[in-house]
Order: C-alpha cells, then structure tokens, then sequence
C-alpha cells in the first residue's frame, strides 16, 4: 500500500451551507480551490471543524463527492469518522471509498468510555472493513473525554496493516511524541493536531499537521511546514509564533463556530455554523479575533 502521499499540512475543511443547513454546492467548491491554492497538501471531509457531529449521512456523501471532484487528484481527500458504533464507521468507511476517498480518519468514540481491548477491536474492525485503504486514528481526548493510549497506538500499528497513521489532538507534545517513538519502526505517521504546536511536532518526528487554520490563513501554516521542510528551521518558528496569536484568539469562541467567523472577516463568505451553534458575536471575543487579524496582516 503507497502512503507517500500522507504527509503535509491537512486541511478540515469548513462546510458550508445555506439556510436549509444543507452543503452549499458553490461555496464548497470554492473553499476546495482555496485550500488547494493556499498550499494544503490533503483535505479532510469531515473532520471536527467540518461539523460531521451535525451532518446527515445524505449530505456527507454528497458532500464527499462535491470534494473528490473539485479536487481533481490535485491533492487527497480523507474522509473523517466520528460515529460512535462500530456498525455505523464501518457503513461510512465503505460509502467513503466507493466515493473515492483517498484515506479514512477515525476519532475514538465519543460519549462512552470503552476499554482498550474495546478499543483495539473498534479500530480494528473498521480498517478491516476497508482493506485496500489507509486509515487514520484520530486521538482527541478533549472532546471526547478520555485519550487513546501509547500502548494501544503501537499495538493498532503494528497489528492491523491498513492502520497507517494518525493525528493527535491532545496538545501534549510528550504523548505526541511517545505515538511517534513508539511507532517508528512502522512507518507510522503521525500528525500533530494542535495548530499551535505544528512546529514543535515536527521536531519530534511529525509528518506534518490537520490543521483548522488552514480554513482561513493557509498560507501562515503552510509556511510553519515548508520552511522547516525545507531545513529554515528559524524562519519556520518565526512563522508559527506569527501564526499562533490569531489561532489562540479563536478559543474562548464557541466550538467550532471561530474558524467560519475567520473565514468571513477574510472575505471567504463561509455563512454560518449549523444550529445550534451561532456566528459569534460582536464583543470582546470577536474583537480580540479581529485584532489579531489586523495584526498579522490577514485583515
């Protein structure tokens, strides 16, 4: 299986919709060019910036299917899991393929706090629903309530060969670490998941990041990327102290609702946030956004 293609500054790419909360065709095709544009090197459907928590089965194909083809084998498009049964990632994990998903991401499941024998056989049934595709894990223990562990990482890696890799949300750049010591033998690649510590998990062994920014300053994290890539290793830190004050500004907003309001003040007319979450508003959040906007020069 060729995963070179794994590798680089991933995109969760925002969803746009209309005022029927369904996928705007147009606007989706336009954030695919953006991206593309702005340097990414994959797009990923879905993800928890995609709002797939809110996004009806129906409309995730459809969706999934408006990215493939706007993307034109430019760059990939995963496409990201996050059901809670086993049943419902594996019936997903298939419609993605059919639909010519480069690769699928699959977050631990939300809600319940399983076991790691419970986890190991989760993981692995999916990816074995899908064998020809690379699956990546998907470590995000602030929303979901609990972390996969170094142990259950490397043994996945090892064990289940179409377990390729995975993104670590964790923003702990010690556990980021451990899934890539752990792993190295594998090929396994890891990605980091905090925007803020793209540079950090780079240095670590990383093989690039998902990263929300991406949505609206893709030329910033892209930046971060290429320059350490290419050995400017002070000039890809500068980039991520530049970055990393607008990003920060994005957290005391509602979740996930500050990278569409980012990607308006740049003129992207993103539109908003499916319900119940809403655009946020004017005040002090919205202020400190703006500010350091201006301040980066991206308003």
């Amino acid at each position: 299986m060729n995963i070179d293609f794994i590798k680089g500054v991933i995109v969760p790419i925002l969803t746009p919709i209309d005022e029927n909360e369904l996928i705007d065709e147009a606007k989706l095709r336009d954030q695919v060019d953006y991206v593309i544009h702005g340097g990414v090197l994959g797009i990923l459907a879905f993800g928890s910036n995609g709002e797939f928590y809110v996004v009806e089965e129906e409309e995730m194909e459809r969706g999934l299917k408006i990215m493939v083809d706007q993307a034109a084998k430019r760059v990939p498009v995963y496409f990201g899991i996050g059901a809670i049964s086993t049943k419902k990632c594996c019936r997903l994990a298939r419609m993605a393929v059919e639909n010519k998903a480069a690769g699928i991401s699959v977050l631990q499941p939300m809600f319940l706090k399983p076991t790691e024998s419970e986890l190991y056989l989760h993981f692995k049934t999916i990816a074995e629903s899908v064998p020809e595709t690379p699956v990546l894990l998907y470590n995000n223990p602030g929303r979901v309530g609990y972390t996969m562990s170094a142990g259950l990482v490397e043994r996945l890696a090892a064990e289940v060969p179409n377990i390729v890799g995975m993104k670590d949300t964790s923003g702990d750049i010690t556990q980021t670490a451990e899934f890539i010591r752990r792993t190295r033998s594998t090929g396994f690649k890891v990605f980091g998941g905090k925007d803020t510590l793209l540079y950090a998990s780079m240095c670590h062994g990383a093989v690039g990041g998902v990263c929300t920014a991406a949505n609206f300053m893709p030329e910033l994290i892209t930046d971060v990327y290429n320059k350490y890539l290419a050995g400017d290793l002070a000039g890809s830190l500068e980039a991520q102290f530049q970055l990393n004050p607008v990003r920060l500004s994005m957290d005391p907003a509602s979740f996930p609702v500050a990278a569409k309001d980012m990607a308006n003040l740049r003129g992207r007319n993103a539109g908003l946030p499916y319900k119940p979450n809403l655009a946020t508003p004017e005040g002090p959040v919205l202020d400190r956004i703006r500010k350091e906007m201006e301040t980066a020069g991206l308003i």
